[in-house]
């Protein structure tokens, strides 16, 4: 069964409007400036490592409680699929796969996320990143990881399974493919004449 991995933000979400008003809200609730242009620009790793570049270490914590409390109300209302992304989740349904969203993003943000998008998937593993990613990756079964940061390249290899490198987000098709990755698509559009050409049919498993 060819059950397939997925990242989140930039891969599946765009979620770039709604982490870069929660940001916003964060900076006048702290009283620090935080340039959310920069931060969503680079989506990908940890809360806490992005806050870093803003915070002292001390103050990390209660700003990432916070921010997670806002996160709810403030950024999934206006998140958005990015390209293909609905057509990319069946497609691996309809092969007869199963869907896990793997994702540096807590699980009850990302899972409400999933859930007001409407995709179909059937787990989702969070506060995870890079090889980080691999354990979930490899307990679920999946045989591909398809991610926009040259950590879920990483990822894939830590879970053994095919890397699939999207260009939606920071890093263009030259630079995931320089890293690693197996297949390298502009974006999820392309991802369901990969996948169906790559697939093993049922009736040979």
């Amino acid at each position: 069964m060819n059950s397939v991995g997925f990242d989140l933000d930039m891969t599946l979400a765009d979620t770039r409007v709604g982490i870069a008003a929660v940001y916003d809200a964060l900076s006048r609730h702290m009283g620090v400036f935080i340039d959310s242009a920069a931060v969503v620009a680079r989506l990908g790793p940890p809360l806490e490592w992005e806050l870093a570049n803003w915070l002292p270490p001390e103050e990390i914590p209660g700003a990432a409680t916070v921010f997670r409390s806002l996160y709810p109300s403030i950024a999934v209302p206006v998140t958005s699929l990015m390209p293909g992304a609905r057509e990319a989740v069946e497609a691996v349904r309809r092969g007869g796969g199963r869907i896990v969203v793997v994702t540096g993003k807590n699980a009850r943000d990302a899972a409400s996320t999933v859930e007001f998008l409407g995709l179909d998937v059937d787990e989702v593993a969070g506060s995870v990143f890079g090889a980080a990613k691999g354990p979930a990756l490899a307990s679920f079964g999946a045989t591909a990881y398809v991610g926009d940061h040259v950590a879920d390249i990483e990822a894939a290899r830590a879970g053994g399974v095919v890397s699939v490198a999207v260009a939606t987000g920071l890093y263009p098709a030259g630079e995931l493919r320089d890293h690693g990755a197996d297949v390298v698509l502009d974006d999820l559009t392309e991802f369901t004449e990969w996948f169906d050409g790559w697939r093993t049919p049922a009736s040979l498993v």
